[in-house]
């Protein structure tokens, strides 16, 4: 059998460059969502595993939808919104942070390397920021490999 020929299964590092993580972006619609969607008039580009939702502020992302995100298959997740003091809803990035905080200490329990979470501040006009934030995301959790969560039991 030829070198090209070995399964994944038989050779580890045939799998991990193979592994094409899923990674889920809460992104705020004044700040981060514009800043992709300049990214994409700018026709800068960044890896297609990033699914991006849409949320009006980052302080509505509840925990639950973090959590359910990994549960549900996500390799990483990411909350970007506007910088700190430039929230449209006054504190609602404030709010993110604290949450982040909080799920970067829970989400061990569930079998989630908390560095899989991270909370990004890109302004309206960084669509290049945005475009280095998504690739450079994407190649450190190819680096960290498959979620485990989505193979084990919720419950």
């Amino acid at each position: 059998m030829e070198p090209s020929q070995a399964s994944p299964a038989k050779n580890p590092s045939l799998a991990k460059d193979a592994f094409e993580p899923v990674l889920i972006a809460f992104v705020c619609n004044w700040c981060t969502y514009t800043a992709a969607d300049l990214a994409g008039t700018s026709r800068l580009t960044y890896p297609d595993n990033v699914r991006l939702v849409r949320v009006m502020c980052t302080g509505m992302v509840d925990p639950q939808y973090v959590i359910k995100a990994f549960l549900e298959g996500a390799d990483a997740v990411l909350v970007s919104g506007c910088h700190p003091g430039d929230c449209h809803y006054i504190n609602g990035n404030y709010k993110a942070r604290r949450r982040i905080l909080l799920l970067k200490q829970i989400l061990p329990r569930f079998g989630i390397d908390a560095k899989r979470l991270r909370l990004t501040w890109i302004g309206a006009s960084d669509g290049i920021e945005f475009a280095r934030t998504m690739t450079r995301f994407v190649k450190d959790i190819k680096e960290i490999g498959p979620c485990q969560a989505r193979l084990q039991p919720a419950i």
